[in-house]
């Protein structure tokens, strides 16, 4: 059986990701054996797991093991779709905060410690954040400082810091920094923000110095030693810190334009019946919401029972969504994605973090009032949109806004003219390369139409697997 070992895993001599025969399993090297065991017995896992805060995994077969040196092959329950932090609100880099601090103070209580805090060991399942390095408890050993503390402060409150204090968008120094992003730049960002919070000024300002004068190798902070105590009153002071970084997600015109569109009642109303309709016939399972602003046809297609990844270039858009379904229980993934220069592949050889693409393909793609921005605005050519759609999504439901539209006129109001051809006939044209377009269907009175169209080669029934 083919067994391909995960280009994100290699980092921990304590066990890693692999597939077998297309099957997610982590292995658990013997190495980590008694460490591994304790955090069995200590009943941390049952009760993260009880919890929904850590993903569940089963016990396999020790012969499904990937190399020699095994001493237990994991199942781990799949998340649905994988993010990164460069992709979500401020919000959700939070709430994936505080869920680390909180496994740190449960973990303490039971002899344990997160050996690292890396905000890529946090993935949503929908609106909900959940720990995944199962490998990451070890045990704590009494007098020793938590190893993970610089992590933490570079992967979740100096990103925090300056997405609050500055500009969410900030958090695509992420694609830079893959280790997190280094204090010293963070403290260079605030100025003299980092002084108005005593949280701020310790572990971001005081805490670059110290990395300065130490360096690396550790020198004499290697010989710190904390208690227990002391290591907790560190983590409920970085929960405080965290918790005081606030933003408020206003001030951009996509943001309000939930409340600020161009439709009339009537044609918003049919324009829902409509997309829901395509929806319960198309049935998919997976759905990705291009443009999908504050998520209305996110949460649509979530209740149709799709599982949706919900994307937008704006943040306060992004952030507005996610406060609205936090906690939920919402099948719905808001993250924050420029589709004119969605996320690469990034990391070691490109092949840590997947792009966007790699991603995919969903089951049904939503463009929602969008191709003309990428058109008009974004100077992408109608063939290359439809191939783009075609490449992440099996089928897809389109709007296409038409020239003479108020949106399209105002897009347009800078540059006289479109910068490629755009009306109707082009669309279909170019979207009929791609995929099998059924008729459109008038969006009510708003002179837009609504297409459905099927990926070449594929039948509307065959939805096949995210």
């Amino acid at each position: 059986m083919t067994v391909d070992v995960s280009p994100a895993s290699y980092r921990d001599a304590a066990g890693f990701v692999f597939r077998r025969s297309g099957e997610l399993y982590r292995q658990v090297n013997a190495s980590f054996r008694d460490d591994f065991d304790f955090f069995l017995s200590s009943g941390l896992y049952d009760e993260l797991a009880g919890e929904g805060l850590l993903v569940p995994h089963d016990e396999a077969d020790l012969a499904m093991a990937a190399s020699d040196g095994a001493y237990r092959v994991l199942r781990p329950r799949l998340v649905p779709f994988i993010s990164y932090p460069y992709e979500w609100s401020v919000g959700q880099l939070r709430d994936a905060a505080l869920l680390t601090l909180d496994l740190q103070r449960r973990a303490l209580r039971r002899g344990l410690t997160l050996r690292d805090a890396s905000a890529f060991n946090v993935q949503f399942v929908g609106s909900r954040p959940v720990f995944i390095d199962t490998l990451s408890f070890g045990r704590y050993e009494e007098g020793r400082p938590w190893g993970a503390y610089r992590q933490f402060c570079e992967h979740f409150l100096g990103p925090l810091a300056i997405m609050t204090g500055r500009e969410p968008r900030l958090a695509l120094l992420y694609r830079t920094f893959a280790d997190g992003i280094p204090l010293d730049i963070v403290a260079e960002l605030l100025g003299a923000r980092a002084f108005r919070s005593l949280g701020l000024w310790l572990h971001v300002r005081a805490h670059a110095k110290a990395q300065r004068r130490f360096g690396n190798a550790g020198g004499e902070a290697a010989k710190r030693t904390m208690t227990k105590a002391a290591v907790e009153r560190l983590v409920e002071h970085l929960r405080t810190t965290v918790e005081g970084l606030k933003w408020t997600p206003a001030g951009t015109a996509w943001a309000e334009y939930e409340v600020e569109h161009n439709y009339s009642d009537g044609a918003l109303a049919a324009k829902r019946e409509l997309v829901t309709a395509q929806l319960e016939r198309l049935r998919p399972a997976s759905v990705w919401d291009l443009g999908a602003n504050t998520g209305t046809f996110s949460r649509a297609a979530a209740d149709a029972g799709a599982t949706v990844v919900s994307m937008d270039v704006d943040p306060a858009a992004v952030e507005r969504h996610y406060r609205r379904i936090r906690g939920s229980g919402s099948n719905v993934l808001p993250l924050v994605m420029d589709l004119r220069n969605p996320s690469p592949a990034l990391g070691w050889a490109h092949q840590e973090r997947m792009s966007l693409v790699e991603r995919g393909p969903a089951d049904v793609v939503l463009a929602l009032a969008l191709v003309h921005h990428l058109t008009l605005a974004g100077n992408v050519p109608l063939p290359q949109v439809a191939r783009f759609f075609a490449t992440v999504g099996r089928s897809a439901v389109v709007e296409f806004v038409p020239i003479d539209d108020p949106q399209s006129k105002r897009l347009l109001a800078t540059r006289g003219a479109a910068p490629h051809e755009y009306s109707r006939e082009a669309f279909e044209g170019a979207f009929r390369e791609c995929f099998d377009v059924g008729e459109p269907t008038p969006v009510g009175d708003s002179g837009r139409l609504l297409y459905t169209a099927v990926r070449k080669g594929r039948s509307e029934r065959d939805r096949g697997s995210s």
